[in-house]
């Protein structure tokens, strides 16, 4: 349960040493840098945009090739294999490849071309196909179809929107010109009527209008004969077809530099990061100036490293009271995989108590009272251990989720066990259907909520008791040890008084304690002890809710405002009987599959709807309830138990390291 401690890092080097520093300090990943001093006569920055642009490029060119890759030879890959995370590289792998990165480029701009290509390629197959099916109608015509005529005549090739024989199509010209023609019907369908028509070129003119009002189009222009043409069209589609196979082929010939193009990728990210940073660096003529935070524990042994290999100054001192410090948190194997809950929150801000170990616990416990389901529980934990061990690579964030869950598993398991549900009442429906043995069932270890919601009830707002006076408690000790014990009493001990002794009061009435199904009732001294404390505790807070105010009536109305706030206790209280809604939930739908598969009974056809309904059925109820469980516990914690002790507001700690997508380069010093 700790903010990691920061120093501030001020490192001097000579300018030459400047590019090995910086790809030093990426590959450890343990310095924030800050954008450095302002410009003055001495120090200056320099303008990277255009460099860093070039880089940016040609990562996207990478990333570009890689999707090619994929769409023309896609990389074979197992259902988990999203966990695998990024692969290693060495020290010297790494320094190898980038020896390389000019022809890996050329490698990607080619892919690039060669879909270019393709594309081209395919975007050229309809128009062909268009051109082959217009002159389907003009294969029996044997005159080129931009065939204009002679000296003295006018030809007319093209068609008509309409059916028409001879005689139709011959009494329509004749109805709007008298001029002298011949005409031949080539080909008719129910569209289209295609036509060949000679006249005086003399009467071209009349011949033309005449058509046009028939609503003629001329036909494709093609100098060669239609059935040549065609032959041609054809050819040349099949060669475009087998030029498109050539390039895909050339393409999955390139498939092993698959490898090489992620590195290009990651490789260009890194630069262009190392540039991002450099733009900010105060630099002279000869040296360079670099500032940052580093995490106390890694100060020496950076220093040596540094000053060894590059013979650079190094500076570590205390951050200053209005610097503004990043928050990283570390914490042990059983808190740390809440961190990123409280992440998801707001980090700790400056002098804040880090609530992650004291959260862990709760929170764990709270999502497996809402799922509670033994079975579920065990898939959870056997899920995450198997990825854990298949996936030694993962990434530390999804590490940590799988963490998350396990532990979540483990908890799920255990209430599952305590209300006897193991996929709902499955082991008496399996019992009692297929053998005949309705005796057998998985018998809980306390009780089952489904048959007494009311104990479970008084147990959901017990627990929310213990979880809200933790957080009390947290407040108590972060004034205590922040020096304000007086803030300690007045914001926690006076609502411990109020709070706690008004359920205390509640349990000494007996029409309270019958109303809970509770097996016991105070004795009315507890009563007055209690009632006593709880009124303490109100005066108290009256009296001091409002102590930033000078002004006696200010602050008495503060107080008063302030003591109302014990209805959100009330409010925050009954908020835990999402833990009875919820784990009812998952029982009784467990219970509603298991009952719709058994309804065929001891059958080849029961047994076969069982396993349908069983599976579908509870692979459903365990992602939605898990889900409902995973997002009513965060509420749970950041709303009810947070809002007791906890303002947040830090600033995540985000070091210069390698941020890349398919590799990772480690460097132990």
């Amino acid at each position: 349960m700790a903010v990691v401690p920061m120093k501030k890092m001020t490192l001097c080097a000579l300018k030459k040493n400047r590019k090995g520093i910086l790809e030093f300090l990426q590959r450890q990943g343990v310095v924030e840098i800050n954008s450095g001093t302002e410009e003055d006569d001495i120090f200056h920055k320099m303008d990277v945009a255009s460099r860093r642009s070039v880089f940016l490029r040609n990562s996207s060119t990478a990333g570009q090739a890689l999707a090619v890759l994929d769409q023309y030879a896609p990389e074979k890959k197992g259902m988990l294999d999203s966990f695998a995370g990024r692969a290693s590289l060495s020290l010297q792998e790494y320094e190898t490849l980038t020896t390389r990165h000019r022809e890996i480029l050329k490698t990607a701009n080619r892919l690039l071309n060669l879909s270019k290509g393709i594309g081209e390629s395919k975007a050229l197959l309809p128009k062909l196909e268009r051109e082959m099916d217009e002159l389907v109608p003009w294969q029996g015509f044997d005159l080129p179809l931009d065939f204009k005529g002679t000296k003295k005549t006018r030809a007319f090739i093209g068609s008509l929107p309409h059916p028409y024989t001879s005689q139709e199509l011959s009494k329509a010209l004749s109805e709007r010109t008298d001029a002298p023609m011949e005409f031949s019907i080539v080909s008719s369908s129910k569209e289209q009527t295609c036509i060949f028509l000679v006249c005086g070129r003399e009467d071209a003119a009349e011949v033309k209008s005449a058509l046009q009002s028939l609503n003629f189009q001329r036909s494709p222009l093609s100098s060669s004969i239609p059935a040549r043409r065609q032959e041609e069209l054809t050819e040349e589609l099949q060669k475009v077809k087998k030029q498109i196979i050539n390039l895909e082929n050339e393409i999955r010939s390139l498939a092993g530099a698959r490898e090489d193009l992620k590195f290009l990728a990651d490789y260009y990210d890194m630069r262009a990061e190392k540039y991002e940073v450099l733009s900010g660096l105060s630099q002279s003529k000869s040296v360079f100036l670099l500032t940052g935070y580093i995490p106390q524990d890694k100060t020496e042994v950076l220093e040596e490293a540094l000053a060894g290999r590059y013979d650079a100054f190094v500076e570590f001192s205390s951050p200053e009271s209005g610097d503004e410090v990043p928050v990283l948190l570390h914490n042990n194997a059983f808190a740390e995989p809440a961190e990123g809950i409280v992440e998801s929150y707001s980090l700790p801000a400056k002098g804040e108590l880090d609530p992650t170990a004291i959260m862990a616990p709760f929170y764990y416990l709270l999502f497996g009272l809402m799922l509670s389901d033994a079975a579920y529980g065990l898939i959870m934990v056997f899920g995450c251990l198997y990825i854990m061990k298949k996936y030694k690579n993962l990434e530390p964030g999804m590490k940590k989720n799988m963490k998350l869950f396990l532990y979540c598993g483990i908890s799920t398991t255990f209430w599952g066990f305590m209300f006897g549900s193991f996929f709902g009442d499955a082991v008496n429906i399996i019992a009692t259907t297929f053998f005949n043995r309705p005796d057998i069932r998985l018998a809980p270890l306390w009780f089952e909520p489904i048959s007494y919601p009311m104990r479970m009830l008084v147990f959901s707002f017990a627990f929310g008791i213990v979880h809200l006076f933790t957080g009390l408690g947290v407040k108590l000790y972060s004034s205590i040890k922040s020096g304000h014990l007086a803030d300690g009493i007045y914001d926690a001990v006076f609502w411990y008084l109020l709070v706690g002794g008004a359920v205390v009061y509640m349990l000494t009435l007996s029409m309270f304690t019958e109303m809970l199904g509770l097996g016991f009732t105070l004795p009315p001294a507890a009563g007055a002890i209690s009632g006593a404390a709880a009124l303490i505790g109100l005066v108290g807070i009256i009296f001091t809710s409002g102590r930033e105010s000078k002004n006696w009536g200010k602050r008495l109305l503060k107080g008063l405002y302030g003591a109302y706030g014990v209805t959100s206790y009330l409010s925050d209280i009954l908020s835990y009987s999402r833990l009875l809604a919820l784990g009812l939930a998952t029982s009784v739908i467990s219970t509603v599959f298991n009952q719709l598969g058994s309804m065929l009974g001891n059958s080849i056809p029961g047994i076969i709807l069982f396993i349908l309904v069983f599976l579908i059925g509870h692979t459903l109820n365990l992602a939605i309830n898990a889900l409902g469980a995973y997002v009513h516990t965060n509420r749970l914690q950041f709303v009810e138990f947070f809002g007791k002790f906890y303002e947040g507001g830090g600033k995540k700690f985000n070091p210069f390291a390698v941020h890349t997508k398919y590799f990772k380069v480690k460097e132990d010093i």
